[in-house]
Formats: structure tokens, sequence, C-alpha cells
């Protein structure tokens, strides 16, 4: 009987082609034939997107100050400029054209309000807050006027600053606690002062929250409200305590009470 080798293949049985050892001689393997990539990930699939970070301007006419403002505030914004007096501020805007400007009161070229002036007839559509030193009704209420979004104290927690940005662009206005009692009164008892007369404290509060105030003088709980204006109770809960805050009053009846001076009915 003869004897078959290793290599030969059974009667009727056809012997498979071998491959050269060297992919070089032209031979490809089943992920090397042309057609077969391996799929890629379109950009949908991958990391998702991130909001732009929102684009801020600062100015104040204390360089040690202004770069620890900006230290501050770069973890969550960019920081886009700085300037050191209020004409530099006027330029700076018009030419980044920021989401928000925070600017000091006091500056050399043009005061912080002068510059806010000037924006205003540039047609700058920018958030602005006053970072300041000045305590006084008179300085807070004149900046109020011209429409600002937060008026807060140096001498405040570098939190209260961040929580008036973010108010800011959520369609609110902050006023630093400390003087939020003071310009109340000013708003209701200096009647020859004609600024005192045009600010009224329910305009430091956002539509949303109008909405929920009007709901609490109405008798209504936070739960009646949330379901009405289709948010969560807890939402209505942090507005209603925001609202006490802002405006000066620690219960929510002096809330109500303070509504229904300021024109909502029952």
């Amino acid at each position: 009987m003869s004897l078959q080798s290793s290599d030969s293949a059974p009667p009727g049985v056809k012997k498979p082609p071998v491959a050269s050892a060297s992919t070089a001689s032209g031979v490809q393997t089943e992920t090397q034939r042309p057609g077969k990539q391996a799929p890629r990930s379109s950009p949908s699939e991958s990391a998702p997107s991130v909001e732009p970070r929102r684009r801020i301007v600062l100015a104040d006419d204390h360089p040690i100050f202004l770069e620890g403002l900006k230290r501050l505030l770069q973890t969550e914004f960019d920081v886009v400029g700085t300037a050191s007096a209020g004409d530099k501020l006027v330029e700076l805007a018009a030419s980044c054209k920021p989401d928000l400007v925070v600017t000091d009161y006091s500056m050399p070229g043009l005061t912080g309000v002068q510059a806010i002036r000037a924006l205003n007839e540039l047609g700058l559509q920018c958030k602005v807050i006053i970072l300041t030193m000045h305590e006084d009704v008179e300085y807070a209420l004149e900046a109020l006027e011209l429409g600002i979004d937060g008026y807060v104290l140096k001498r405040a927690a570098s939190s209260e600053l961040i929580s008036a940005i973010k108010g800011a662009f959520m369609g609110e206005r902050w006023i630093s606690p400390a003087l939020a009692v003071d310009i109340i009164s000013a708003s209701a008892g200096l009647a020859s002062g004609k600024a005192a007369q045009e600010v009224r404290p329910l305009d430091r509060i956002s539509s949303r929250q109008r909405h929920i105030l009007e709901g609490l003088v109405q008798g209504k709980i936070a739960k009646e409200i949330a379901g009405e204006l289709k948010l969560s109770r807890k939402t209505v809960e942090y507005h209603k305590y925001k609202m006490m805050e802002q405006l000066g009053v620690k219960s929510t009846a002096e809330l109500i009470r303070l509504a229904v001076r300021n024109g909502i009915e029952t």
C-alpha cells in the first residue's frame, strides 16, 4: 500500500491554495481586502457637544484686584479682555462684543456708569454687572436706571458675584442683599427724589419669579403654582426664597405684603 505525504489531500478533496508567508507578495488577509475598512464612528457618536463658555470683559482701575477677579472667573467663563479705565472698557467691549461686562463704578477716563451709557448708545446687547465698594443707595439707583443686571458690593463673597453673573444670563437682576432693603426704603420713602420714584422693588425680579409671586399672593401653595407653570415644586421654592433674599424680606407673609403694596392684586 502506498503512503501519501501529509501535504496530500484525500482523494476527491481539493487542496486549498497556500498563501505566501509574505504579505509583500500581494496576498491580503480578510481585513486587508479593498472595501473592507473598519467602521468609523460618526461625529455625533463621539463625545457630547459642550456648550460654549460665556465671554466676559472686566474693568477695574486696581491691577491687583483685576488680576484676582480674572483668575476667579476664568474657572467658569472666558475672560476675553480687561480694562483699567472707563473709556478703554468702551473700546474693548465694542471690539470683543462680550456676553457680559463686569465693571467698577469709579474709574479714570469714564466712570462705570458713563461707560454703560456709552455701551447703550452703541447698541451693544451685553449684560452688565457693577462690582463696587460704593454702598450709597444713590449710586445703586443711578446704575439701576440704566438697566444694569446686577449691583454687587466688593465686600461680598465671591460666590455672590458668580451667582449674579449666572442670574443675569437667566434674565434675573441681582442686588447685594446688604443694599436691597435700603433701596426698597428709598423707593418707597423718597417721593421728592426722581430716581427713587422711578425704581420699583419688583423691577428686580424676573418674569418667572413674578408669576410665582402672583400665585403666592392669590393664596396658592408651591405645588399648585408648580403645576400651573410646569415647574417642579423645588424650583418654585427656590425662586420664592431667591425673591425674599433679593427684596430683603424674611418670610412669605412679608413677601406677599410687599407684592400687594407694589401692585400685584389678589
